[in-house]
């Protein structure tokens, strides 16, 4: 780093990658600093320069050796920081760059008197994680699957057994138990992490209640789907449809019957499409060629990756589902899981943050079991359809695929 970069970032001040502190601080005060960077997108400590921002410089003994020990006995998993001197930076005052980056086992802990304590970065400041925080820091790094916690006043009634037989008998073309066998209906549905033993009783798990729930918003308002058709090319008030979509995942039909008896939450999501979206009809090759708005399997294939790949620890917001008078857009709450990029999913990459959802969903055929939508159906399919190309947006509370309706203007 030289002087120039150095006093680029001392006037820039404290932000959610830069802190200042004395070198006199308390190594535990040091970790927290370092553990909340680690738990966001990784920043860097300078050390030597005080709250204001000026430049007292270093005076502890063998300071390297004390920051690496802090990193591998304060904070766990243990780290190895990045140390780098910016030397006289004032006449006879030097500093010392600690820089850590993202951290790639997330969460980290700060070990302090036997506790272990999370913090994250919020601005200028480092402060304990929330309790749905750390869950979803944990559910991002796959060391907790939010969908196998148990649902708490939950309770086998509470699920469709209708659903139930027909995936057992008729998806998976197996047996299933009378109606009236509770404990043997409760064994076979913990086998498969439809239910799960919380305080002594067997309760469903989040994604049984998701899959075949008689009523899942009961127990978890946000496994909906807000949709919502504007007239103009922008959010407004004046919604020529707004509905609240709700229910199990699955739909529950026959063998003999195309059109299921009641929809699972995919119909019902491009029923809504289908009732506000119309037909396009042009002329190609002297023949008029009439087509929806939307490719079908392209919305099916959306949709269904929207349901089962969101985070569903992120309470109080359904996925969005907005109808424009130029495109679709379904916004999924949660960040992408660690290590997944909108380019890695352009090219194939596999991922399941919930892998029951997506074993289910994959049994009944919603999901295809190479488990590359967006780059074998989403991007080809609208490519096929009008020319134009699928946009994937990751932002850090949300993603959003987004759908044209027609190719763009030249020049717009």
């Amino acid at each position: 780093m030289t002087k120039t970069e150095f006093f680029e970032i001392l006037k820039n001040g404290e932000h959610s990658g830069v802190e200042f502190k004395r070198d006199d601080v308390e190594n535990h005060e040091l970790a927290k600093e370092l553990v909340a960077f680690l738990n966001l997108e990784g920043g860097s400590v300078l050390l030597g320069i005080d709250d204001d921002g000026s430049v007292v410089g270093l005076s502890r003994a063998n300071l390297e050796e004390w920051v690496a020990e802090l990193c591998r006995v304060k904070i766990d998993p243990p780290i190895v920081p990045h140390l780098e001197w910016v030397r006289a930076i004032e006449p006879g005052k030097d500093v010392l760059v600690v820089r850590v980056p993202a951290g790639p086992n997330k969460p980290y802990a700060r070990v302090h008197h036997n506790r272990r304590t999370y913090f994250i970065r919020v601005g200028r400041t480092s402060r304990e994680a929330s309790r749905d925080e750390l869950e979803r820091m944990f559910q991002a790094s796959g060391r907790l699957q939010y969908g196998l916690k148990p649902v708490p006043g939950a309770a086998l009634d509470d699920l469709d057994r209708r659903r139930l037989r027909e995936y057992f008998v008729r998806i998976l073309g197996g047996s299933a138990p009378d109606d009236q066998a509770i404990e043997e209906w409760e064994r076979l549905l913990r086998n498969i992490d439809l239910m799960t033993v919380s305080a002594g009783q067997t309760v469903p798990t989040i994604d049984g209640m998701l899959l075949f729930g008689k009523a899942p918003k009961r127990f978890l308002p946000q496994s909906g789907i807000r949709a919502v058709c504007f007239s103009g090319t922008a959010p407004d008030y004046a919604m020529r449809a707004d509905e609240q979509l709700g229910g199990p995942l699955v739909p529950l039909g026959s063998a003999s019957e195309a059109v299921p008896l009641e929809s699972g939450l995919v119909e019902q999501a491009l029923d809504f499409v289908k009732r506000n979206t119309e037909t396009i009809a042009r002329l190609e090759g002297g023949q008029r060629i009439v087509r929806p708005a939307y490719p079908p399997e392209v919305l099916r294939e959306a949709v269904v990756n929207a349901l089962v790949h969101r985070d569903y620890s992120i309470a109080g917001t359904d996925i969005l589902l907005a109808i424009y008078a130029d495109r679709l857009e379904i916004q999924s709450p949660g960040s992408l899981p660690n290590t997944v990029t909108v380019d890695g999913m352009k090219a194939g990459l596999r991922y399941a943050r919930n892998q029951t959802l997506v074993n289910v969903m994959r049994d009944y055929r919603y999901v295809e079991a190479l488990g590359m939508g967006v780059r074998c159906k989403i991007i080809p399919g609208m490519r096929a359809h009008n020319g134009t190309e699928p946009e994937l947006l990751a932002e850090e509370h949300r993603f959003t695929v987004r759908l044209w309706k027609e190719p763009k203007s030249p020049g717009v």
